[in-house]
């Protein structure tokens, strides 16, 4: 893996949402992009807790007005999240031992990126064969 870090590989600016977003704007942001969880963060931009689809859908499933529930009454404060230096085995160790797809990477508490497990997998790969691969297959189905 070459000797690279979360700092290589991950997605940055992260999106968030701040304690007080309520719910159903974290649900539409949910919705209109590739997320399954929000990160969210204070004032200060460190990393408070997340707020999940699974997190979304009991509080409504409790009854609760998703325009008037705030992040901080129903995110997760237990995070799962790793540092911008952390090497990508490691990073890969923490996705497969936590079963997360999408892991909030910080620079001292604060949240600057997010590594998926897809940018894990990216890693993995040498261009050189998906690229050959890829127009073999071209050549063979012209």
């Amino acid at each position: 893996m070459k000797d690279l870090k979360a700092l290589h590989i991950m997605a940055r600016p992260a999106v968030s949402a701040i304690r007080t977003a309520t719910a159903i704007d974290i649900a539409v942001q949910l919705l209109s992009g590739p997320y399954s969880g929000m990160p969210v963060t204070d004032e200060q931009g460190q990393l408070v807790g997340v707020v999940t689809e699974l997190d979304l859908l009991k509080a409504a499933e409790d009854g609760r007005d998703l325009a008037n529930t705030v992040a901080e009454e129903i995110m997760s404060t237990r995070v799962v999240a790793a540092e911008v230096n952390t090497p990508v085995s490691e990073l890969m160790r923490i996705l497969t031992d936590n079963n997360i797809i999408r892991l909030p990477i910080t620079d001292n508490g604060k949240l600057v990126g997010v590594v998926a497990r897809c940018d894990v997998l990216g890693t993995l790969i040498d261009p050189e064969f998906v690229n050959s691969r890829a127009a073999s297959l071209v050549r063979a189905n012209p």
